[in-house]
This record gives C-alpha cells, sequence and structure tokens, in this order.
C-alpha cells in the first residue's frame, strides 16, 4: 500500500523510509523514537505507528533494551512495492532496476505462456485494448499515457496466467514500470520495437501459442536490459 494518504505518519515514512534505504542510517544503527518525534514534529504514538510499517517491512527491528534498530539490507523485504519505490529513488537505482528487470525476465515469459494457455475472452480483449493504448501514446511524449497501459497489460498478463503467486507480482511490476518513467530511464518516446513485441504478444496470447508468448515476452526483457544499459549504466 502507499504511504499517500496516510496522514502524519505517512509524511514520516516518505522521510525516513528513504533515508534507511539510502543508507542515511546504515545496518545497526539505534534510532530514539523521542528524537525523532521532536525532529518531524510529530506525537509519540505518531512515530510508533510509523516505526510499527517499517517493521512490517523489515526495514526496523526492536529490540529489548536497545531500542529500534535498522536491520540489514538483505533481511529487507525487498519485494514490498513501497521498499522498491524508495530503493529506485536512491543512488542504487541503476543497480535496482536490473535486479528486478532480470526478475521480471526470469517470470514474465513463464506468465505469458501459461496466459496464452488460461487467459478468458475478456482478458484477451483487455490485452488487445492495453496494447492499442500503448500504441496510441508511443509518439509525441506522452509517457504516462503510454506508462498507464503498460502497467495494465502486464498485470493482464500475470492475471491470465492463472497462478496467484504470479498475480500478486503485478504491484512489483507496475513499481519498475513506474520508476523507469519516473526517473527518466525511458527514452522521450518508447522504443518501437518494444510497442510493437507488446501488439504481438497480445495476439500470441489470443491464439493460444504458448511458445510464441514466452519468446516475445523474453525479447521485451532482453530490448528493457537493453535500455538500461544505455539509460543507467
Amino acid at each position: 500500500m502507499s504511504t499517500s494518504g496516510r496522514g502524519l505518519h505517512g509524511r514520516v515514512l516518505e522521510t525516513l523510509g528513504p533515508a534507511i534505504t539510502a543508507g542515511e542510517y546504515p545496518p545497526g544503527s539505534v534510532l530514539r523514537t523521542d528524537e525523532l518525534a521532536q525532529r518531524f514534529d510529530v506525537s509519540r504514538s505518531v512515530m510508533r505507528e510509523a516505526v510499527r510499517v517499517l517493521e512490517s517491512m523489515h526495514l526496523l527491528e526492536s529490540r529489548r533494551r536497545v531500542g529500534v534498530t535498522v536491520r540489514p539490507k538483505a533481511e529487507w523485504n525487498v519485494y514490498d512495492p513501497q521498499v522498491i519505490r524508495w530503493r529506485l529513488a536512491g543512488a542504487d537505482r541503476p543497480q535496482q532496476l536490473r535486479s528486478l528487470t532480470v526478475l521480471r525476465s526470469a517470470i514474465e515469459p513463464v506468465a505469458a505462456g501459461l496466459a496464452a494457455k488460461n487467459a478468458t475472452a475478456e482478458q484477451c480483449a483487455q490485452l488487445t485494448e492495453c496494447a492499442l493504448g500503448m500504441v496510441a501514446n508511443s509518439k509525441g511524449h506522452r509517457l504516462e499515457g503510454y506508462l498507464f497501459h503498460d502497467i495494465a497489460f502486464h498485470r493482464v498478463v500475470l492475471n491470465a496466467s492463472g497462478n496467484e503467486m504470479f498475480a500478486h507480482l503485478g504491484d512489483l511490476v507496475a513499481e519498475v514500470l513506474t520508476g523507469r518513467t519516473h526517473h527518466e530511464v525511458m527514452f522521450e518516446d518508447p522504443d518501437p520495437a518494444a510497442v510493437t513485441l507488446h501488439v504481438r504478444l497480445a495476439e500470441a496470447i489470443r491464439a493460444g501459442d504458448a511458445g510464441h508468448a514466452e519468446e516475445l515476452t523474453r525479447e521485451i526483457a532482453v530490448g528493457a536490459l537493453h535500455e538500461l544499459d544505455i539509460l543507467a549504466p
């Protein structure tokens, strides 16, 4: 869940979370909630709520007689969409984008193959609609419109796979695509080849061609990695 709209503790999270993921508070650092409450000009109860959220992400840990400590990066919930968003906003953005894109390249081709076998007529129609929306927004520096349809397209593929584990990765993929766009790790207009691949993928899934769907999705992933080589080396 996004921290936007959470009020005071949401404001604390939007500052403290990125600071932790950026390494401003190294692992093992002890955070004093009273001091943080004063710094952010909030009550101790608001600060405790913010700490609880960060604990749920495995960024922090409360230890008796020690206090609240920053956990090692290896223990963070790196699949949490909010953690992904914060890390993409930090200095290790290129590495984070690459890790997430490699993860997608391992998962989404399989999901696309399953979607070719399991997608409903309605899901096939949604894929076609999303692909056409990507085409319509692929020129004229309309990246926000393109992003909207791109996210929707990949959500449908994951859902159409029929595998609930894949379906729950929709938010992760959305954060990756959003991060690439908002942090300008995209060309001003999307790569025409990538746009065409999405159209062909929608057609392959509608035709029930699992092998071709997997192949096209791998091509999309390779193209995304190539863009990172250029824009976020």
